[in-house]
């Protein structure tokens, strides 16, 4: 399908396409074998949270912000960095994690949960979109004194695209220097906690995922611009250097299959500091909801994730 002929789709049915991949659909998901159905996107997006400890902006737009949640403890506070997904789409804003910042608060970790412009916003797609996430990283530096945050401690976390763009923060200094996306000193993550990540964007495109997104994510196909596809796509960072947990959902029957081939990759790679977790009740959003039987299995990892680093190495 043609760019003009996409954007000539009606809202219901773009929606139903981006359903049919997202797991949002009847017919998308497998009931487990506890009998408990997985959850849809309407159920986790209903729950609910108090406004954030702080709403700050990293950059001019009104799309450029960052939620800052505390814990109640006394700093230095260990980070997590948090990347809403959604398909790379505008209609899903960061309003649907407000759950998932708050319990990770309350088990005593500041949560930076940043939003960033997407396909369908003014200026987002290449690079606008990856600048505001790679901006929106390095901004926790200049709040990090205030907020007494603790930047030898920060774990990137993210779910479904922003699990893919978790995965990225953390490879950013093998972007290669002629890039418009690479800078001299990115923020240091020190591991990152993937959820439900389809790393591989290039995989992504030949499937023409939620109406040929990553066609407009990235300005052309892996063939046309082959150098942004190397400068993104975590599936050709491989090793990407840092512990991490990749978390897939047993009844994820869309963003599975991108997790498992991620899984061989790193596999071949003989990349030793990367651990797969089965979550065999969970659907797609289950992984980002505190009210799952599956979210015990998140926060084990993301505990035992900070266990692995120390505090030893610069920021």
């Amino acid at each position: 399908m043609s760019t003009t002929s996409a954007t000539k789709l009606s809202t219901t049915r773009r929606r139903a396409l981006c359903a049919a991949f997202f797991g949002l659909a009847t017919g998308c998901v497998a009931v487990p074998a506890s009998g408990q159905q997985p959850l849809p996107f309407d159920s986790v997006a209903a729950l609910t949270a108090p406004p954030p400890d702080h709403r700050i902006a990293y950059g001019p737009g009104p799309l450029q912000f960052g939620n800052l949640r505390l814990p109640k403890r006394p700093g230095p506070h260990p980070v997590v960095l948090f990347i809403h997904g959604g398909c790379f789409l505008s209609q899903y804003s960061i309003s649907h994690v407000a759950a998932l910042e708050q319990a990770f608060a309350d088990s005593g970790y500041a949560v930076w949960s940043i939003e960033y412009r997407r396909v369908g916003d003014d200026g987002g797609g290449w690079p606008g979109t990856f600048e505001d996430v790679a901006h929106a990283a390095d901004h926790l530096r200049s709040v990090a004194k205030q907020y007494s945050l603790d930047l030898r401690r920060v774990v990137a976390a993210g779910h479904s695209a922003g699990a893919d763009f978790a995965l990225w923060l953390a490879a950013r200094n093998r972007i290669r220097p002629e890039s418009p996306l690479r800078v001299k000193k990115p923020l240091a993550i020190r591991a990152v906690l993937a959820l439900a990540p389809a790393p591989d964007l290039g995989a992504l495109q030949a499937q023409g995922v939620c109406d040929h997104v990553v066609d407009k994510l990235m300005g052309g196909s892996p063939t046309t611009v082959p150098e942004r596809y190397r400068d993104v796509s975590p599936a050709l960072m491989i090793p990407i250097g840092v512990p991490q947990v990749v978390i897939i959902g047993g009844q994820d029957r869309n963003w599975g299959p991108p997790g498992r081939a991620y899984q061989s990759a790193v596999a071949a790679a003989r990349d030793t500091l990367v651990r797969f977790v089965d979550a065999p009740d969970a659907g797609h959003f289950d992984v980002i909801a505190p009210t799952s039987t599956s979210w015990g299995l998140v926060m084990q990892a993301l505990r035992d994730l900070f266990g692995r680093i120390g505090a030893d190495k610069p920021v």
